[in-house]
């Protein structure tokens, strides 16, 4: 972790640091508390028990319990509130990263697999609140015992210490040198992490999908691969960390060893100019023992900080990419807006490779007015109304998007979505309740302003059919409801949240001949007064609009009312002939 990150990772500890401060005064304590033992024991071994001092035992008895209860208090206070402080940051994190999601345009989740993103707020936060809880006291904790019980066996033997530490040198570098190696396998093991909840998160989304095409076996084999995958990373995460564990063991015992040895040897010999004797070397042992677990805490801390740092570092990756469609320093809010949008020039293609998607476009909507857009698949339509709210930006060029002669780039997001109703083909039905979807149109909606929005959609009578009524749970992704059910609670959305502009791209689609009428009747009633935008595919649902572009390779080639259009004998014609007449002529089938 470079210092750049680690200021930011640092930067979470801010909010919570009283409770961290307390946290590391404990940790100090216990760390203190643990070297006081074998301290006394040096006192027992060469003054109570040899002088038969029975009142001074005890009192030190008596005074090392109550040093152990208060150790375990603090040990308490370690396990509760430095796991909050933990939590906390992990909190906060993961609301960064979700806020952070949410300012990212459509073309970030282009990109990326939902699971992937998932396990990156949710996996990766896991590992990294283990290192902020427990990164900072086994840490601090291994300095402050291994600097202190550095200082004291020095006072006791300085030539048996040097000897003892000159292993621990040893130890150190064979640490630093498999931590690398540790640190690029946890890493693999996060990415790997991330597919196989990607791959999980999409079979189980197209569950029905594949029961209908019988390919239960085949996704099965899919997810062997990523499994497979999944377990060839964590084998060769594990077998780094078994070296890393299993020499650092081997390193302890022998420098437990090498304290016996050479301390015996100090005795056996009677090493001039040394008073070194049995009760020391007891003591040295003692230490020793005590002085194995700071190295552990460091080796634990070194594993653990590999799993927090790679959790972190995908963290800071996603939290430094800067949304490429955001605010100007100087953009300004929509202050009732009538909705005439106009289009200069407009070019516009998702990817560089396939060419453009508009070319120079023009285009004019008055305000109040209903257009309707009609052609080909790929023609340019539904990115027409997609340019509009600014879920993508132009490309190239000096074209640009007006709303009431103000360049949309030049306007507050969120003040340009807040002023369009947006209904797309493929409506989004979120897991709840019928009440919690339609009042995702104004969050704030009292109970009547929601059921009239239904009764306008159509929808009303249905949600009364039910047992719940309003309450009744819709299913993942709506999966209770019939496809002209979900499209009705999208406009009941519409009808509530009431804005000025209307985009409705194949918003009627799935829906029967006797709803369509219907729900076309209500669309005509929100529509009046207001700017619509139409994207249709089905030509029976915009007869009636002010005017039809007909668009064809990323250009309008045509443009009129339902019946000039049909008089001019045109492509808006032959479309319209092939769904009355039940063909679909070749220009559809190559489009």
């Amino acid at each position: 972790m470079d210092t750049k990150k680690l200021r930011k990772f640092i930067s979470y500890y801010k909010p919570h640091k009283k409770i961290f401060i307390i946290d590391m005064i404990c940790a100090f304590g216990v760390a203190a508390l643990d070297l006081i033992f074998p301290m006394i024991s040096n006192i027992f071994f060469n003054d109570f028990i040899p002088n038969r001092n029975i009142s001074a035992l005890l009192i030190y008895s008596v005074v090392l319990l109550i040093l152990y209860l208060i150790r375990s208090v603090a040990n308490y206070i370690m396990a509760y509130w430095g796991h909050m402080v933990g939590i906390k940051m992990e909190f906060d994190m993961r609301i960064d990263l979700f806020k952070h999601f949410q300012t990212m345009p459509f073309s970030f989740y282009d990109d990326r697999k939902t699971g992937q993103l998932m396990s990156r707020l949710v996996g990766d936060l896991r590992e990294v609140s283990e290192l902020a809880h427990h990164g900072p006291e086994d840490l601090f904790i291994s300095v402050v015992m291994i600097s202190i019980s550095f200082i004291y066996l020095m006072l006791v033997n300085w030539a048996l210490t040097l000897i003892i530490f000159s292993f621990v040198l040893v130890q150190l570098w064979f640490s630093l040198t498999k931590r690398w190696k540790m640190r690029e396998a946890f890493r693999g093991t996060r990415k790997e992490h991330a597919s196989i909840n990607a791959k999980i998160e999409n079979s189980i989304s197209g569950i029905r999908v594949c029961k209908s095409f019988a390919n239960e076996e085949y996704e099965v084999d899919k997810f062997q691969v990523e499994n497979l995958k999944y377990r060839r990373s964590y084998k060769n995460a594990y077998k780094v960390m078994a070296e890393f564990s299993a020499g650092n063991n081997f390193m302890m015992e022998i420098l437990s060893l090498v304290a016996i040895a050479v301390g015996a040897l100090f005795l056996y010999f009677e090493i001039p100019n040394s008073d070194f004797n049995l009760a020391d070397l007891m003591t040295f042992l003692l230490f020793t023992a005590i002085f194995i677990r700071p190295i552990r805490r460091l080796l634990q801390f070194t594993q653990q900080y590999q799993m927090g740092a790679a959790g972190f570092e995908r963290f800071y990756e996603l939290m430094e990419l800067k949304p490429d469609i955001a605010d100007k320093e100087s953009a300004i809010e929509m202050v009732d807006p009538k909705g005439k949008i106009e289009f200069k020039d407009i070019s516009f293609g998702y990817n560089e490779h396939l060419g453009n998607v508009l070319d120079k476009f023009n285009l004019s909507i008055d305000e109040g007015k209903t257009v309707a857009l009609v052609g080909p698949s790929g023609v340019g339509k539904t990115t027409i109304s997609h340019l509009i709210p600014r879920f993508y930006d132009i490309t190239e060029g000096k074209g640009e998007i007006l709303i009431d002669g103000v360049n949309i780039k030049d306007i507050k997001l969120e003040s340009i979505r807040k002023n369009i109703g947006f209904v797309q083909q493929d409506v989004f039905i979120f897991f709840g309740t019928i009440e919690d979807n339609i009042i995702y149109g104004k969050p704030e909606a009292t109970e009547q302003e929601i059921i009239f929005a239904a009764k306008q959609a159509n929808i009303h009578d249905f949600i009364m059919s039910l047992p719940e009524g309003y309450e009744s749970y819709v299913g993942e992704r709506g999966v209770k409801l019939s496809g002209g059910q979900k499209q009705r609670i999208a406009l009941a959305r519409i009808f509530l949240k009431n804005p000025p502009m209307l985009i409705l791209d194949e918003a009627t689609s799935s829906l029967d001949n006797a709803t369509e009428l219907q729900i076309q009747e209500a669309i005509e009633k929100i529509a009046k007064n207001r700017t619509t935008l139409i994207v249709a595919h089905r030509l029976s649902t915009i007869m009636n609009a002010d005017e039809i572009l007909v668009l064809e390779k990323g250009k309008i080639v045509e443009r009129g009312s339902h019946k000039a259009l049909l008089k001019s004998n045109g492509l808006y014609a032959k479309l319209y002939l092939a769904q009355f007449q039940g063909f679909i002529p070749d220009l559809i089938k190559t489009a």
